[in-house]
């Protein structure tokens, strides 16, 4: 039985620029069908930049009707300014998905880097470097944001198919599941080899 083809929307949130992408999966088999930015005129009124990524979103949405929806967390630095943006940008994102009934992950910038290379701490040309490897790519790169929107979207892939409980925040549900060997073996028993 051939595995039904899902959809996964990554969203790198930003004012300024936003990133996305579109992973089509089949299985284990990843194949980037878009993968863009939004760029957006820092001097408009900030509401009206908003306005433009709800319509962005949606727009993506209806044409390419996504199964999940992987947002990249806001970094915590040291302006809070930026911050507080970047968190209404993130929070349009949300709503949208929400209001399509698509469910919704969220993942830090370290645990998307650790997914994809392995290292929290990589940076964002060793990221780009393995989803090169990672999903057939035939694509210049002109932003990060459009392949940290792609890397979120490979990490919530990993993230549903890895053996261990999911830790990533579910925002639909406003569940979280708790991540834990003991759970899993509960979970899993026949995975549990006896001595």
């Amino acid at each position: 039985m051939t595995p039904k083809r899902k959809i996964i929307l990554g969203i790198d949130p930003g004012t300024v620029i936003m990133g996305y992408s579109i992973l089509a999966c089949h299985g284990n088999q990843l194949s980037m069908l878009e993968m863009d930015v939004v760029k957006l005129n820092g001097k408009k009124d900030m509401f009206e930049r908003l306005g433009i990524i709800n319509q962005t979103i949606q727009t993506i949405i209806e044409k390419y009707h996504p199964d999940a929806v992987a947002i990249e967390a806001p970094f915590f630095g040291k302006n809070v300014q930026s911050m507080l943006k970047l968190g209404r940008a993130q929070g349009v994102a949300i709503a949208v998905a929400m209001s399509n009934n698509i469910p919704v992950a969220e993942y830090s910038p370290k645990k998307v880097k650790q997914s994809i290379t392995g290292n929290g701490n990589a940076d964002k040309e060793q990221v780009w470097k393995m989803l090169n490897r990672i999903v057939p790519l035939k694509h210049t790169l002109k932003y990060y944001d459009a392949s940290d929107a792609l890397a979120v979207a490979v990490c919530h892939h990993f993230d549903l198919h890895s053996p261990i409980p999911s830790t990533s925040k579910k925002k639909k549900t406003g569940t979280q599941k708790k991540s834990t060997w003991e759970a899993f073996i509960k979970t899993n028993p026949e995975r549990l080899r006896k001595s």
